[in-house]
């Protein structure tokens, strides 16, 4: 495939996958706000029927609509995250995924004749070794995308394969206790951080194929420009490249401690705000959790709350309060950086609208008891801030090395 042919398809195709994927969060954000998980307890058949022909009539019943939705949107996902991967390595990929996909087979196979209690684990394996394989075997003859765009499909090849398992897995471990926490609370605090960091590299992969991407950096460095404006924007770019870093890791740092209360059901271990249980500092002592136990009204919590849990969502908050705070710092930075060019603007403008927003959602969520639409509201918007300093991250890393 021609560079020229390169410049617009793969970049639409690339954005579909990406924003499949943040549906996917979004649908996971659901299955979690409304506590159903666990509402179909097997995997990787759904109440032993294959997970595309469980009939409909079954979808209806307690969150099953929920979790089966999260689960075929995300073999959606998977398919198409195998494509991508065909496309942006070329020729070059066929090879490896035609090994990949007749190990796969084999291993699925294999797992038939390991028993009855196998047979939904070999057909998972199978399913998947096939996509992988017609990838490789059946597709257009293209040259390798330029630059490290065929090494990141074959992290996004990985890592949704590695997000289904830890799926699966977090309903096969629910019961299992390490530790004195569920296995199935563990995977599934990894699965919706891991969900977070996949939504950025394919985010990453779209800006990258994109027309813009390539004009501003598939060439020359600055071919044309005036040294001295070159200079200011290189001096910019590394004076913001570190405080932007840090906020981007702050802010997934955000989202984990966010994880850790959606899946141990604590989101509302304090359940007003901005006040925390009626004072700026909750009490964490016996006795206090223990009134605080005796008036929380959260409909999905299964068990008491913890004077850990307590601390943690304070620390959410303060956390929140920081990145609000460093966001702000950052966009006005930038605002004024001689040399800042009109994306970075565009960019931290956006970033500082998203966090505002956030901050908004989060309070809606502990004044509206948590309701399921507004929490998963909050799960995207934090999503979305995430990828979005990503990006300002990478463009500004570029520019500083190749002004």
């Amino acid at each position: 495939m021609q560079e020229s042919k390169f410049s617009s398809s793969p970049h639409r195709f690339a954005v579909v996958v990406a924003l499949s994927a943040l549906v996917l969060i979004a649908i996971g954000g659901l299955v979690t706000s409304h506590g159903v998980g666990m509402a179909v307890p097997d995997w990787p058949t759904s109440y032993g029927y294959s997970m595309f022909t469980l009939p409909f009539s079954m979808w209806l019943t307690g969150g099953v609509f929920h979790e089966h939705t999260h689960r075929q949107w995300a073999s959606i996902v998977g398919v198409l995250v195998v494509m991508l991967t065909r496309w942006l390595g070329g020729n070059k990929s066929r090879t490896p995924l035609i090994i990949i996909g007749i190990v796969e087979l084999l291993g699925g196979f294999a797992m038939h004749l390991l028993g009855t209690e196998w047979r939904g684990a070999g057909f998972f394996l199978s399913g998947i070794g096939g996509v992988v394989l017609l990838a490789g075997i059946v597709w257009v003859r293209n040259e390798p995308a330029p630059g490290p765009l065929p090494k990141l499909g074959w992290y996004a090849f990985w890592l949704v394969q590695l997000q289904g398992l830890l799926g699966g897995l977090r309903v096969v471990l629910d019961a299992h206790v390490f530790a004195g926490t569920k296995l199935g609370v563990v995977f599934g605090i990894f699965h919706g951080c891991l969900a977070q960091a996949f939504l950025v590299l394919l985010c990453a992969i779209a800006l990258m194929t994109s027309r813009w991407w390539r004009q501003q950096f598939g060439g020359p460095p600055s071919a044309g420009s005036p040294g001295r404006l070159n200079a200011e924007c290189q001096t910019s770019a590394r004076a913001l490249s570190a405080p932007l870093l840090f906020t981007t890791a702050l802010i997934f740092l955000q989202l984990i401690l966010g994880a850790t209360m959606r899946h141990q059901h604590a989101g509302l271990a304090i359940s007003d705000f901005p006040l925390a249980h009626g004072q700026w500092w909750p009490d964490l002592d016996d006795e206090s959790i223990r009134r605080y136990n005796a008036a929380r009204n959260e409909v999905i919590a299964s068990e008491p709350i913890t004077a850990v849990q307590v601390a943690l969502q304070m620390a959410h908050r303060l956390v929140a309060v920081t990145i609000l705070v460093l966001v702000a710092i950052c966009f006005w930075r930038i605002r004024r950086a001689s040399g800042a060019e009109v994306s970075w603007r565009r960019f931290s403008l956006v970033w500082l609208a998203l966090v505002l927003a956030q901050a908004g959602l989060g309070a809606w969520t502990v004044w509206s008891n948590k309701a399921a639409d507004i929490a998963t509201l909050h799960v995207v918007g934090g999503a979305l801030s995430l990828v979005v300093g990503a990006m300002l991250c990478l463009i500004l890393f570029r520019r500083a090395a190749n002004a």
